[in-house]
């Protein structure tokens, strides 16, 4: 009997252990609540409201991920989309940690974004839905403009697909065979000329 006992003591220290890992994990993230839309079903008797959550969800050191979550309290559709968000990661490369290598343009829909990487001490330019965004994957310093729709989910969206197109100096020294020192320095050069155009 008291075997028994110590054999479930174990099971249930190791759960623990386990839900303590987790925790650990999901600290590691900043989760911010960029929407949350009420909707109503009209039925016999009334309406049912339900409520639709997008979240975005990010280390602060590079990678980020959004997520959309639908339940009839806010805080289980908070938790379904924090989840979700969790699961579709994807990592930017940084420059110094702080900004973007290089200007991008992303769509989705009608959402349209312009992003530009920024010198030091400029801050997080950037409206509502980009803003979280950019808090979340840790840019100290960069330039946006959303020239379409003003739809949070279109707008996330967007900047999702401009930020998936970003490349570092690395990347593209990968892919051209070519070293990064090379890379750098054909870009330096470039920006002299157009300095002294």
């Amino acid at each position: 009997m008291a075997r028994e006992e110590g054999s479930g003591g174990g099971e249930r220290r190791g759960r623990r252990e386990r839900r303590e890992d987790r925790e650990e994990r999901d600290s590691e993230f900043v989760d911010k609540l960029v929407h949350i839309n009420r909707v109503a079903k009209v039925v016999k008797g009334g309406r049912r409201f339900g409520f639709a959550a997008l979240v975005v969800v990010g280390d602060q050191r590079g990678r980020v991920g959004f997520g959309h979550g639908k339940a009839r309290e806010v805080p289980e559709a908070i938790r379904k989309a924090t989840d979700e968000a969790k699961k579709s990661l994807i990592r930017v490369p940084l420059k110094d940690g702080r900004t973007l290598h290089h200007e991008v343009r992303g769509h989705h829909g009608a959402g349209k974004v312009v992003v530009r990487p920024a010198p030091a001490g400029t801050g997080v330019i950037a409206g509502g839905p980009l803003r979280a965004v950019f808090e979340a994957l840790g840019v100290g310093d960069v330039v946006s403009k959303s020239l379409g729709t003003s739809n949070p989910y279109n707008m996330v969206r967007a900047v999702f697909n401009a930020l998936e197109n970003q490349q570092s100096p690395r990347m593209v020294a990968q892919r051209r065979g070519r070293s990064v020192a090379e890379i750098i320095s054909r870009r330096e050069g470039q920006k002299g000329e157009q300095a002294g155009a």
